[in-house]
């Protein structure tokens, strides 16, 4: 699950699966052109359609010096998946380094990394609290959720959420997901057609990002 808070409306989006601007995942039944696949995974557009929901992105300045970093352990996240978890994490910022995209993200043990990271002792469909990060704070949690705080169309920070329930052989590719989602790619597909895909709604198993998951980021954030 995804929040977008734009703060010049206050108030917090809520992505749901409907077909509103907001949604979720876009269904599809067979494979898209790169074009549009990127509309639908950055803008939920359907195939033909209109965007329904705003891009949004990191600026140009921002996106290739973007910190990454966990700032917050419950006592009770099981210690074997931390360090899973830190394991996919320098996975998938290899992954995303790698795309070819116009991005560079690093790991940063700092405070007030750009994108922040949670590891909460929150169960499965449980209610997201203590966090302190007033995006997440009050959400429902399924294994993972991205929060974005965005100005107009520029992300100004984001935040992932990781629940103590999350399967250990669904972290590597749950973080890869969540961290591009934090990007502005924030829109899964549904679809048969796609179970290679990092953005497939049904499945937690790709680890890497490869054919058009790698075009749509290099489209979102193409080289100078």
């Amino acid at each position: 699950m995804i929040t977008i808070l734009r703060p010049v409306l206050l108030s917090c989006l809520l992505i749901l699966p409907t077909l509103s601007w907001a949604q979720e995942f876009v269904t599809v039944p067979r494979r898209l052109s790169d074009e549009a696949f990127y509309r639908l995974v950055a803008c939920a557009a359907p195939p033909g359609g209109e965007c329904r929901k705003p891009l949004i992105r990191w600026s140009d300045q921002r996106a290739v010096s973007l910190t990454v970093g966990v700032v917050q352990i419950d006592d009770h996240f099981p210690n074997y998946k931390l360090d899973l978890v830190e394991a996919a994490i320098d996975r998938a910022i290899a992954e995303i380094n790698a795309s070819g995209a116009y991005l560079v993200l690093e790991r940063s043990y700092e405070p007030d990394p750009d994108i922040a990271i949670y590891l909460l002792d929150t169960p499965q469909g449980g209610i997201i609290e203590g966090t302190g990060n007033r995006e997440l704070d009050g959400s429902e949690l399924a294994v993972g959720r991205v929060a974005i705080r965005s100005l107009g169309a520029d992300i100004q920070e984001a935040a992932i959420a990781l629940s103590r329930d999350i399967n250990r052989r669904e972290i590597s590719s749950v973080v890869l997901e969540e961290l591009v989602q934090a990007l502005g790619l924030a829109t899964d597909i549904q679809s048969p057609a796609y179970p290679d895909s990092i953005f497939n709604e049904n499945s937690n198993a790709v680890v890497w990002l490869r054919g058009q998951d790698a075009e749509a980021l290099r489209r979102h954030y193409p080289r100078l």
